[in-house]
């Protein structure tokens, strides 16, 4: 998609202002479609007196997440591992770990996946121990965890549940955790700059910092070990768009080939377990966490799928719509810059501008699908055209001939019978002329807007000399594509 120029620099402002606010001593964005990396920027000093690109190397953090995520499942799909397998299967020094109680079961790999894994929130701890062995972590299963709630039963954000992952990854790939995902799922897909070590980045690579009272401290790089699984990459806006898009077209109607199906990359964007408002006090989306990845249900712009990542030094974000395709990655080289806020906001301004841009192309919006239609439900999407062919016909009929029996004919084709034992097409017809005169709509025009939120659902308005007429059709789960529910409402220009 070609994004105009005022909007694209709208987004670099974000960024640019960040720099300027001391929030980080650089930023970098990117912007991206279905096709690829749209635009990028970056502002603000790298470390060598240049402002970060989209070839500039930072740490991702728990955007890594993702991958381990999608890694585990290459072993699922291959037979290698079960995602209904309780960890000490992979991690034997887990049964030492006394549970909350005698009933509780185990932490499975789908509960570790999901955050429902029962641990405490370990954000500050678990980010320092990246680089212990695996000894080291059965060490500290042995000695023991504390639970915050029964395994399965809630959601709390863990990296101890993703560094198990990580040694169950190891385990069922029969190498190392870093071995496997780069062979199963970073090299595949050609994200060579996206590495565990920076000593293997091709790029500049910029250093971490630490605001001490006003001065930038630099922070040491951890390298690989036990809990690399839960943040341990680096990698560049140019590759982390590239893993995002990836990602996102799995919901598309031609998802991108790749070492995970697309159906498993859907799985991963499912929302499985509800995140607690406490959790996102600031979102007024309900969120949920899928496999490795957030999942936020947006009134304007419906399905977003997120991760954000926070290391010592470094803040990083990805989030993308499922229904359009459009996403924002972004990084900064400050710890708990938190430069999630801004990628937030600039996918907002993105979304505002694709609306907006598919409101002026309302002729091509009147003759296909209004929204992107998941694999698998075409069948659906094309019944639901199909009906509403049908029902503006029997709006015409209702309206030019009310007593002519073979409206109310049609209608019986056209619907299923709860329709007229709702509401009887005496009392519709009197409605739809009651509405039509309302506003004055002609009800043999094209629509003038559609919106479509599932593909078994389609709304759309007819223009008139005072106002709109939405028309709302709801098509029962029969495969003859009945209509369910037929809803015609006069909206008259506000004067």
């Amino acid at each position: 998609m070609s994004l105009p120029d005022d909007l694209l620099a709208e987004v670099d402002a974000l960024f640019r202002e960040r720099v300027a606010a001391r929030t980080a001593p650089s930023s970098v964005w990117g912007v991206f479609d279905r096709n690829g990396l749209v635009a990028s920027g970056g502002h603000g000093d790298r470390g060598d007196g240049r402002a970060p690109d989209a070839a500039t190397v930072y740490r991702i953090a728990s955007c890594t997440k993702s991958v381990t995520a999608a890694t585990l499942l290459t072993l699922v799909a291959e037979g290698w591992a079960d995602l209904d397998a309780p960890i000490t299967d992979a991690v034997p020094a887990f049964a030492e770990v006394v549970l909350p109680s005698p009933d509780a079961p185990v932490p499975t790999l789908r509960m570790l996946l999901t955050m429902a894994g029962g641990f405490p929130t370990d954000d500050p701890w678990a980010d320092r121990q990246e680089s212990i062995a695996d000894a080291a972590l059965d060490d500290v299963l042995r000695r023991g965890l504390l639970f915050d709630s029964v395994p399965g039963t809630r959601f709390a954000y863990s990296n101890t549940g993703y560094a198990l992952l990580g040694r169950a990854v190891a385990v069922a790939a029969g190498t190392t955790f870093h071995e496997a995902a780069t062979s199963r799922v970073l090299a595949p897909l050609g994200l060579d700059d996206t590495v565990f070590r920076a000593e293997d980045a091709r790029g500049y690579v910029v250093t971490g910092q630490r605001d001490d009272d006003g001065s930038w401290t630099p922070q040491p790089m951890s390298g690989p070990g036990a809990f690399s699984s839960i943040g341990g990459l680096f990698s560049t806006v140019r590759d982390l768009a590239r893993w995002a898009r990836h990602l996102a077209s799995a919901t598309s109607t031609t998802p991108e080939p790749g070492p995970l199906s697309p159906a498993d990359r859907r799985l991963m964007q499912q929302a499985m377990r509800v995140v607690p408002p406490s959790v996102v006090p600031t979102s007024t989306r309900a969120t949920a966490y899928g496999f490795g990845l957030f999942v936020e249900q947006d009134p304007r712009f419906g399905e977003l799928v997120s991760h954000s990542g926070g290391y010592p030094g470094f803040s990083a974000h990805m989030r993308w719509s499922v229904e359009h395709g459009l996403g924002v990655v972004a990084f900064e080289n400050a710890t708990q810059a938190k430069v999630s806020a801004a990628a937030d906001r600039a996918l907002d301004l993105v979304l505002d501008r694709a609306l907006v841009m598919d409101r002026a192309r309302v002729p091509d919006r009147t003759l296909g699908q209004p929204v992107p239609v998941a694999p698998g439900v075409e069948r659906t999407a094309a019944a639901a055209r199909d009906a509403q062919r049908s029902v503006t016909t029997l709006l015409q009929r209702w309206a030019d001939a009310p007593q002519d029996p073979a409206g109310d004919a049609l209608a019986d084709r056209v619907c299923s019978p709860n329709v007229p034992m709702d509401q009887p097409y005496e009392r519709r017809r009197r409605a739809l002329a009651e509405a039509v005169a309302r506003v004055g709509a002609d009800l043999h025009a094209d629509p003038v807007e559609e919106h479509a939120t599932v593909p078994s659902q389609l709304r759309w308005w007819l223009p008139g000399t005072n106002g709109r007429l939405r028309v709302e059709i709801k098509l029962a789960p029969l495969a003859a594509g009945l209509v369910q529910t037929l809803t015609v409402i006069a909206e008259p220009t506000e004067r």
